[in-house]
């Protein structure tokens, strides 16, 4: 599965990128950031597109997968 790695960005970067990455991994994909409104607006953004989404905690941030 292809991760994106959006530690350092703020919002609304990680969204941009994500719907960016989404459209060449339809199935989905992981999208790693390092701040709490990054991690709500990304699995928000997933869950409007129809995506299972499942928030991990990681060193430093949050794994957010996006699966179909």
């Amino acid at each position: 599965m292809k991760e994106l790695d959006c530690f350092g960005l703020s919002c609304p970067i990680p969204v941009v990128n994500t719907k960016k990455a989404i459209k060449d991994n339809p199935e989905g994909l992981d999208v790693l950031v390092d701040n709490v409104a990054a991690k709500e607006n990304v699995s928000r953004f997933g869950k409007a597109m129809g995506y299972n989404v499942e928030v991990t905690e990681m060193d430093g941030g949050w794994r957010i997968s996006l699966r179909k």
